[in-house]
């Protein structure tokens, strides 16, 4: 059994700017192969647990293709129907579910949920989304730019949007992967400043008029207007 520590990806700075470039040329690998009808299963007899508590068709479909596509199974969970919806900890949750499978995909609301689901892990715990961070759907984004456009080091990002989860997720990858994000958000839905390190101010850009922040970008990208838990603040 191995005695490495287990890797989580609950943000997108988990990994190192090494690691996440490694990932990024192993999916364009592994990708080519499936284009070209290659049958390649490394990840036969293992399986992958996903837990729903915000429903995702695109979420629960990609991740479910890919385990089946690599040769493994896809086990999915809504936490109205589990224990872990009728109060169950999170953490005796966390203990039992990881003895059942090799690795789990969690899409939940409060990123405190899933930091302490994953320290009470047995397998690597993957973020499938929560309030704060969206981390694969930031990594998928950038992957889909390198197979059109080549690195996105030295590049800008613009954001056009509130602040939410994939707004501070693109802040951490501009760190790490060295390029820039202009940021544009309606009043009243900056980013919290207090979440950004200094590390991350040095590739960061605001600006009030999101012409200006799109002008000049090798990538424009937003959201949905009213995140999903959000809904009250649809007329605003």
């Amino acid at each position: 059994m191995s005695t490495l520590p287990i890797k989580h990806f609950l943000k997108f700075d988990d990994f190192s700017r090494e690691e996440i470039e490694y990932l990024l040329k192993r999916a364009d690998f592994i990708k080519k192969r499936f284009k070209n009808y290659e049958t390649w299963h490394p990840l036969q007899d293992r399986s992958l647990v996903m837990i729903f508590e915000k429903a995702s068709t695109r979420t629960r479909l990609s991740f479910e293709a890919g385990m089946l596509q690599l040769g493994g199974a896809a086990i999915y969970m809504n936490t109205r129907d589990s224990q872990l919806g009728r109060g169950e900890p999170v953490d005796d949750a966390a203990k039992v579910i990881s003895r059942m499978c090799d690795i789990i995909m969690m899409r939940t609301f409060e990123q405190d949920i899933i930091e302490r689901f994953a320290a009470a892990s047995r397998v690597p715990v993957i973020n499938g989304l929560t309030n704060e961070y969206h981390p694969c759907q930031i990594l998928a984004d950038i992957f889909t730019y390198m197979e059109h456009r080549g690195s996105i080091q030295g590049k800008t990002v613009a954001w056009v949007g509130d602040a939410n989860n994939m707004s501070y997720t693109w802040v951490q990858a501009a760190r790490l992967l060295d390029f820039q994000v202009h940021i544009s958000t309606p009043p009243g839905y900056a980013l919290d400043d207090a979440r950004i390190s200094d590390a991350e101010r040095k590739h960061l850009r605001y600006f009030e008029d999101p012409r200006e922040a799109c002008a000049g970008a090798d990538l424009v990208t937003t959201d949905v207007w009213t995140s999903m838990g959000y809904e009250a603040e649809n007329e605003a």
